[in-house]
């Protein structure tokens, strides 16, 4: 089982190449947020909460996260590996996903941290929120705050995989199609 962390600030590709990269590899898609957005949709009371929680542009607490990813790994026994994508966010998660996977005789294999400038990321996010019917993705004080937030926070996650030697940073801008291949040597020097 070979299980990748794809990490990076909101806006940064991670959903787009999520897609790309399953599809190559044959892995299984472990997103926090279409977890949360399907819980949102169907109006359950954790959706409510995350929303409210998620419109401030702060993240949603670790004990839901890992609760639902918990779920998600012991309902997919027989997969391959699997993708997070917007998972962990916080050295505490990390931790809690380690343990979780060593359970499992298996481990995480590389994070790749896609890197993208600030005026990028909110150039994309605001882009996005013409179509994505996302509140959180309409304005800009909203958005710089989920960016601040994931600086102030998720950033020690890459700190925390590091004295591991499991970090590789990708450069994040670029054609989908550069950013993929970058993404793909770099997981197949680790699978071979």
């Amino acid at each position: 089982m070979f299980n990748i962390i794809l990490f990076g600030p909101p806006g940064s590709g991670k959903g787009t190449q999520s897609e790309k990269l399953i599809a190559a590899y044959g892995l299984k898609h472990l997103s926090t947020g279409d977890l949360l957005r399907s819980e949102i949709t169907r109006q359950t009371p954790l959706g409510l909460e995350a929303k409210s929680i998620m419109d401030r542009g702060q993240l949603v607490p670790d004990e839901v996260v890992v609760g639902m990813i918990s779920s998600a790994l012991e309902a997919n026994p027989q997969a391959q590996g699997f993708l997070f994508d917007g998972f962990p966010r916080t050295v505490a998660q990390s931790e809690a996903l380690d343990k979780l996977l060593n359970l499992k005789n298996t481990s995480i294999g590389v994070v790749l941290a896609l890197q993208v400038t600030e005026e990028e990321l909110v150039q994309r996010l605001l882009n996005r929120g013409l179509t994505s019917g996302r509140s959180d993705d309409t304005n800009e004080s909203v958005i710089r705050a989920r960016i601040k937030e994931y600086q102030d926070k998720t950033s020690v996650v890459a700190d925390y995989y590091s004295q591991f030697d499991k970090v590789v940073n990708v450069k994040g801008e670029g054609s989908v199609e550069e950013i993929f291949a970058a993404l793909c040597s770099e997981i197949d020097k680790r699978m071979s």
